[in-house]
């Protein structure tokens, strides 16, 4: 009977420094999603490679991010993307055509550059992983590992512990391949028109316009 107590109290124990645990990983998200919520815009550079099961990196490359509510610009190596609220525009750069789509915010993907610092609310179970040192600065470290199997394996995001950014964000998938992406310089509350987050065909000379609306 003793025994049955003691391990009674044992697992007791361990449940309570689970959930403290998730409760901290909890706090360092929520801190971090209203830290950006608040910003009316916000505009960023960032740098990407893809990793292997293995631990070998690609070829490291820029991107660049904008985004003021659900609108956003992004723009990566060979590709940019808009949503002006309204549409979306996915442009190839090397077949210099441009795809458009209706944008439905009923349907918006949880990896939109305006939701990807809420998806922790739905369908994720977070934990924290302890902290991190980089250049000279202290962070938080939070892993998010899906509710469903899917695609996606685990996410890991590294949140400045003083200013509650993002520094970094890295998207695992089922084979254990990962991308990392690093922030690079980041600007909040920005002046971004509107016409900033629609595709203007008269910059783009013969460019190929495929609506899909």
């Amino acid at each position: 009977m003793r025994k049955l107590a003691v391990l009674l109290t044992f697992m007791m124990l361990s449940s309570v420094a689970v959930l403290a645990q998730d409760a901290k990983a909890g706090a360092i998200l929520d801190a971090m999603s209203t830290k950006y919520k608040n910003m009316k815009s916000f505009k960023a550079d960032f740098t990407y490679a893809a990793v292997s099961p293995s631990g070998k990196m690609g070829r490291k490359r820029a991107g660049k991010i904008a985004v003021k509510g659900v609108k956003f610009k992004l723009d990566m190596v060979g590709q940019e993307i808009y949503n002006n609220g309204s549409e979306i525009y996915s442009f190839v750069k090397e077949t210099n055509e441009v795809n458009i789509t209706e944008y439905d915010s009923s349907e918006d993907s949880q990896f939109s550059p305006a939701n990807v610092y809420t998806i922790y609310k739905n369908g994720y179970k977070y934990s924290y992983k302890g902290s991190t040192t980089i250049s000279g600065k202290s962070y938080d470290v939070v892993q998010l590992v899906p509710k469903e199997s899917g695609n996606i394996s685990q996410l890991e995001l590294v949140v400045d512990k003083s200013s509650k950014e993002i520094k970094r964000w890295t998207i695992w998938d089922r084979k254990n391949a990962k991308t990392v992406f690093d922030i690079t310089s980041f600007s909040p509350n920005t002046t971004l028109s509107d016409s900033f987050f629609s595709f203007n065909t008269a910059k783009y000379p013969g460019v190929e316009v495929v609506d899909l609306r």
